[in-house]
């Protein structure tokens, strides 16, 4: 029997990441989305919205472009524990990620999802530091 060793490992990303996980009203979230997500009546099976939606909440707390939202799920453990993904065939190219970012953005969703994340942040007293993948943290704030 094979161990992965790799994956009990603790990391500040895995860390950051989970306390996010805890913080934001994916359910709630989902049912703001879903009423304009793809349904997949015509042409290719849609995505998993929730997985769509991690992903793009990736994107927005490590200032990833929409390909570079795909490699890092691929190749990031803790991203793609994050996201529910254990291959990369389960993770979307990075024009279907730039059209779930497009609709949600033409819906001004994006907006109001991230100041939902500002208010629960502060509410827990956290402020979020935004910098790059490698050092993005919650601070606890008074």
């Amino acid at each position: 029997m094979i161990t992965d060793e790799l994956s009990k490992v603790r990391t500040n990303k895995k860390e950051f990441l989970e306390r996010m996980e805890k913080l934001i009203p994916w359910k709630e979230w989902i049912g703001i989305i879903k009423p304009i997500y793809y349904k997949g009546e015509v042409g290719n099976k849609p995505y998993d919205l929730e997985l769509m939606l991690r992903i793009f909440v990736l994107q927005n707390l490590y200032d990833l472009a929409d390909m570079k939202a795909m490699y890092e799920v691929i190749d990031s453990r803790a991203f793609s524990e994050f996201c529910g993904v254990d291959s990369p065939n389960q993770v979307p190219d990075g024009d279907t990620i730039g059209r779930f970012r497009n609709i949600l953005e033409e819906n001004k969703i994006q907006e109001k999802l991230f100041c939902e994340v500002s208010d629960i942040l502060i509410q827990n007293g956290l402020i979020l530091k935004r910098g790059t993948i490698v050092d993005s943290t919650l601070i606890a704030a008074p």
